[in-house]
């Protein structure tokens, strides 16, 4: 039986897809644009107007931005510090949300309630301190204040907190009745079965790190240890000649901007079934 479609309703759903319709013009567009203008020459990357196509084609924009303006070594320090920061955060936080759904550990309500209101605390009310922190510990302009920076979050943890609650506890038990001890139960047993969460923490935590602009702003004054969005933002804000040798112009900036993106949009298609499914189970549990 077919649902009838009133009048109101079909003026409805038409506004309602013209409506997307522009909202996805409004990011694809200027997406296409940069994609257009990073493959154009450098003369026709300066012409007035929105670019849809390059013409003429050209790689010259990547060939100046990765090898005169060497934008692959804050690219290969934007990689050292999103890999090892995520892999070691995923882990900690795993491990945190382990030891909260622990039946015999004290205070665990506490431990809780004090995890999730570190989530209260904005980033800008801790900068000075963590500054000072890593002055003090003299990691300033090193790559190691950038990983150490988030290493832990309340999100994350509470995030992996509710997946392991939601694998049956008997399983556990079971196992230490075995003689498992906790590292293995953790390993092989509840690791396993939080894929999903583990992918949503994975994904927020690396596009984070990878956009991260303000730690690597406070943290880092040596060039030779920029990460990508410092070198993007130095790049983008130059005056178009930058020596007597080379001219910055637009397709060179847009092109920094596409290699900046190449990362996420690689890692996403991977970790999609996981994060749409952990998303919805980390929304509903307690």
């Amino acid at each position: 039986m077919h649902e009838r479609i009133t009048p109101g309703r079909r003026v409805f759903l038409t506004l309602n897809g013209l409506f997307l319709l522009v909202m996805v013009a409004t990011m694809i567009l200027p997406l296409l644009n940069t994609l257009a203008v990073s493959f154009s020459s450098s003369l026709a990357s300066m012409q007035p107007g929105i670019k849809l196509w390059p013409h003429p084609f050209s790689t010259e924009g990547y060939q100046t931005v990765w090898g005169r303006l060497q934008l692959w070594l804050p690219f290969l320090n934007s990689v050292i510090v999103t890999v090892v920061g995520t892999v070691v955060h995923v882990i900690l936080s795993a491990m945190a949300g382990y030891v909260l759904i622990q039946r015999d550990l004290p205070g665990r309500r506490t431990l809780t309630t004090v995890i999730l209101l570190t989530m209260m605390v904005p980033w800008q009310a801790i900068m000075i301190p963590l500054y000072v922190v890593n002055h003090q510990l003299g990691l300033l302009n090193t790559l190691t204040a950038l990983i150490m920076s988030g290493l832990v979050s309340g999100f994350s943890i509470v995030v992996m907190r509710n997946f392991f609650q939601s694998i049956p506890y008997d399983l556990a038990e079971s196992a230490m009745l075995d003689g498992a001890g906790h590292l293995r139960i953790f390993f092989r047993i509840y690791l396993p079965l939080a894929k999903a969460g583990l992918a949503t923490v994975t994904l927020f935590e690396f596009v984070a790190r990878w956009n991260d602009f303000t730690s690597a702003l406070l943290f880092i004054n040596d060039p030779n240890k920029y990460t990508l969005q410092i070198a993007l933002n130095t790049i983008i804000n130059q005056s178009e000649v930058a020596s007597s040798n080379y001219v910055i112009t637009e397709n060179v900036r847009m092109a920094g901007i596409i290699i900046g993106l190449i990362p996420l949009v690689l890692i996403y298609p991977y970790v999609q079934k996981y994060f749409v499914k952990g998303i919805m189970m980390g929304s509903t549990k307690e």
